[in-house]
């Protein structure tokens, strides 16, 4: 048997000195800690695997007990103990830093587009995130040819790291953050179901919320298992980071929309004889006892549907409301503008398949289409108008039979 040192003894031996400062015991209980998972990871990167394997994976070992320290709450090293690279070589820190913050805007992005589209129960406020899908290909491409340990050496990295250290040594902070650690294996099963659950509710506003699903589906066991992976390959984060802001975003979403929902319940139920509702555009909309109305047809005397009608209130105002079109290129609803003039076409979203068949068995392409004709046909009443009590003839809307005098024949003389 070879007395080689393993790459976890290397590695184990190199984090050791870099706790050199603490008591024994406490590092012997760190390192006992620590070892299961170095151990299964040198497993996974099979025999021969080189300290360099280990390093690109968690970082250097001072490093990496300085995120130990953090966690455990100890104090940071003393000023100059873990600068054993900082010594060696001075890498450009142009790509880790873009590898870096173009994870961060990607976060914040999902987790906005993640709101939006859960306060108005609309799938088509997601479609901009597709947007930032480049720049997060490139800074998941840096990562990966760079290493995570560039990244890991960024100033900003430190000082976040520096920040959550003196976080967790003060009382109340320290609790909240110990007691937000420990809720992690649960958070990653609560990412999957809340992704699925967002898509769900999407189908339920827009059939072509249905292409989203299977993405969401994806992140939601992309979460499962990159997230209890995060301790022993801290690449997994450029995974784990963007589905948490997402979730986080979609659940502050999903929050605002029920207490906007309850509210207008709430003012409703309070004056049930009038109430004031509003698109998510800012237009007033129109209501008809509880339903809202979306379109208005108008027809004549002989029962013609009418365009080109234009409504007013009682004062002169014009009824204006938003006006929807297609969007082609997307195949989604949208605004085009605002207007009193009625009726509307009908917009009906769908999906078409290769063929351009609109609904059709293998359709998977989302698509719109503005129906301007009348759905049904209305039968207008006709109405007979009471005389009023004055005496005074009034128009009636059936006709009055006429009537024609009939020719009496002149008498006759009886003759003798």
């Amino acid at each position: 048997m070879s007395d080689k040192p393993t790459a976890v003894r290397v590695y184990l031996a190199r984090v050791r000195t870099a706790l050199a400062d603490l008591p024994a015991s406490e590092i012997e209980e760190i390192l006992e800690d620590v070892r299961p998972h170095l151990a299964e990871l040198e497993a996974e990167l099979g025999e021969g695997a080189r300290v360099e394997a280990l390093i690109e994976r968690l970082g250097t070992p001072e490093s990496y007990a300085a995120e130990l320290r953090a966690s455990g709450g100890y104090p940071p090293a003393a000023e100059g103990a873990t600068q054993v690279l900082a010594t060696t070589k001075n890498p450009s820190l142009a790509k880790p830093r873009i590898a870096f913050w173009g994870l961060v805007l990607c976060a914040v992005a999902l987790a906005l587009f993640a709101f939006a589209a859960a306060v108005s129960v609309q799938p088509d406020a997601l479609l901009g995130a597709g947007l930032f899908l480049p720049v997060f290909l490139i800074s998941l491409f840096l990562l990966l040819r760079g290493g995570i340990e560039p990244v890991l050496a960024l100033p900003e990295v430190a000082w976040l790291r520096q920040t959550l250290n003196k976080g967790r040594q003060q009382e109340d902070s320290g609790k909240a953050l110990s007691y937000l650690a420990s809720l992690k294996p649960a958070w990653w099963i609560v990412c999957a179901v809340v992704l699925i659950a967002f898509g769900l509710l999407l189908m339920l506003r827009s059939r072509g919320a249905v292409l989203l699903l299977p993405f969401l589906l994806v992140a939601g066991g992309a979460a499962v298992w990159a997230g209890p992976r995060l301790q022993r390959d801290r690449r997994l984060l450029w995974v784990a980071v963007p589905i948490s802001a997402f979730v986080i975003g979609g659940i502050l979403g999903g929050f605002g929309a029920a207490v906007d929902l309850i509210s207008n319940r709430n003012s409703y139920s309070s004056s049930p004889s009038y109430y004031a509702t509003s698109d998510r555009y800012g237009n007033d909309q129109l209501t008809y006892g509880s339903h809202e109305i979306e379109n208005v047809y108008a027809f004549d005397a002989e029962g013609k549907p009418l365009t080109e009608v234009y409504l007013y209130d009682e004062q002169g105002r014009p009824i204006t409301l938003t006006r929807y079109g297609c969007e082609r290129s997307s195949g989604s609803k949208e605004k085009i503008g605002e207007d009193n003039r009625f009726p509307r076409p009908k917009i009906e979203q769908g999906v078409t398949d290769d063929q351009g068949n609109y609904n059709g068995y293998n359709g998977y392409r989302s698509a719109c289409r503005e129906d301007a004709g009348v759905p049904f046909s209305a039968a207008i009443p006709k109405v007979t108008v009471p005389p009023t009590t004055s005496g005074t003839p009034t128009a009636t809307t059936t006709p009055a039979p006429t009537t024609t005098p009939a020719t009496t024949p002149p008498p006759t003389t009886p003759t003798r």
